[in-house]
């Protein structure tokens, strides 16, 4: 095996650099002193998060459904990103081209996304246009028309994307390793929605979806801008406190199955073959998650290097980690020798759990602190922006332990030791669970079951 990418390793080595001189200069506000940028308050059991962020020219808000994929089941999957979606086209008090003519005049934008763990509908817009658009939101969400149009205009563009979406090779493999992985899991239940399902909902199905789900002790609202809690705490309280409060009560998950390697191959005439091997992660409230994050960093730059700068195998290795409550990592790579691409991978990641990153040098806590500088500099170019800000509070709120907990992720990312890092990756990164679009002939099956 070949020495670690220097680039990689200096690029790591750079921001560290920069990490310190960051922190010594007081640059970096502390846990507690962001902390108190957070309000927390109910109204009629619905929990509210304000951000405020002084002088800030936008605000951006979300109001999430917790549940996600434990909400469906598969006969019904698809009805909360179709509700949603056709939610946001139009309300009583606001008629679907009204909703336009607003978002255009404003310069804002409203919309709505389904997920696993959970489901928001988001707004982003000016502080000028704040109060008006707060009408317009508020009302998508508590009154929806479902109107004909609007849920033949949702159904159209979610269908479209349906019918296109195993024309993708790296799209039907994530597709493909789901049905695996997430076998008698609700993740297994499509939130995107199936052709059939999104073809036959009704307005009558979607309003009384709504009915169900739009009570307060199953939503989240979070905000962030130049905002006041007490004008916020009104606004609230004359709009989504009203819902019904109801009973929501979170059901845990059951654990995904990773006893044992599988491999799974879907036969298409390809140039190349599309490979994932999907493993065991920590979730995001699961103390080993940060040895985790850095270890799975480690991994991409050490599969990046071997196979594509040492051996030329492939264009794009990757190594990642999701965020979800049912958590995984994964390596990726398509190439047209996949045996000789993987058994390299899975030699990588041998080498992490022994600790060495090539023949002769070891893991250090030097090289830890390192991709520290790497997370800080990541960390904060993705918390630009507010709408940024309401997603990492609300993720952590919701599936993260609390929303304290998104201010902890650098403080113990620089807490992770390279033992913590060979623990992590040998608790884990075993019994991959491969899924292969490609040629089945061309692929030896004890290559990829071997660990």
């Amino acid at each position: 095996m070949k020495v670690i990418n220097k680039f990689i390793l200096l690029t790591f080595l750079s921001l560290f650099a920069a990490f310190s001189a960051f922190a010594q200069s007081g640059g970096s506000p502390s846990t507690s002193e962001q902390a108190e940028l957070v309000s927390e308050f109910e109204v009629n059991g619905l929990k509210v998060l304000v951000k405020r962020r002084p002088n800030a020219p936008t605000v951006a808000a979300g109001l999430f459904i917790r549940g996600g994929a434990r909400n469906i089941t598969d006969k019904d999957a698809g009805i909360e990103q179709l509700m949603l979606s056709s939610a946001t086209e139009g309300s009583k008090k606001f008629p679907r081209e009204t909703v336009r003519r607003e978002i255009s005049r404003t310069g804002s934008s409203i919309g709505a996304t389904a997920g696993k763990d959970y489901s928001v509908v988001s707004m982003a817009v000016t502080r000028t246009n704040f109060d008006r658009l707060w009408e317009v939101f508020a009302d998508l969400a508590m009154n929806p028309t479902f109107s004909t149009e609007a849920i033949d205009y949702s159904r159209a563009q979610l269908l479209t994307g349906l019918r296109e979406q195993e024309t993708d090779n790296d799209n039907f493999l994530k597709i493909l390793q789901d049905r695996v992985v997430y076998a008698n899991h609700p993740y297994a239940n499509e939130v995107g929605g199936t052709i059939d399902n999104i073809t036959r909902f009704t307005a009558k199905d979607l309003s009384d979806y709504h009915k169900k789900t739009m009570q307060t002790s199953q939503l989240l609202l979070v905000l962030v801008g130049d905002l006041d809690e007490k004008d916020i705490q009104k606004k609230v309280a004359a709009t989504l406190g009203k819902l019904p409060k109801g009973n929501y009560k979170e059901t845990a998950y059951p654990a995904l199955d990773f006893s044992k390697p599988t491999l799974d191959i879907t036969t298409r005439t390809l140039p190349t073959n599309y490979v994932q091997g999907v493993f065991n992660a920590p979730s995001l409230n699961h103390p080993d998650y940060y040895a985790m994050r850095i270890a799975v960093t480690i991994l991409q730059s050490l599969v990046y290097n071997e196979v594509r700068v040492q051996r030329q195998l492939s264009y794009a290795p990757n190594a990642e980690l999701a965020s979800n409550v049912s958590n995984t990592g994964n390596i990726y790579v398509t190439a047209v020798d996949a045996n000789q691409s993987i058994d390299v991978m899975l030699d990588q990641i041998n080498n992490l759990k022994m600790g060495n990153l090539s023949p002769g040098r070891e893991l250090s806590d030097e090289t830890i602190e390192s991709i520290a500088g790497f997370f800080l500099t990541n960390y904060y170019v993705e918390q630009q922006t507010n709408i940024s800000q309401v997603g990492e509070l609300a993720k952590y709120e919701l599936i993260g332990g609390g929303w304290r907990n998104s201010f902890e992720f650098l403080p113990r990312v620089r807490q992770v030791k390279s033992a913590d890092v060979k623990m992590v990756a040998n608790k884990y990164m075993k019994n991959l669970r491969f899924v292969v679009i490609g040629n089945p002939s061309a692929i030896k099956r004890e290559i990829f079951v071997r660990n």
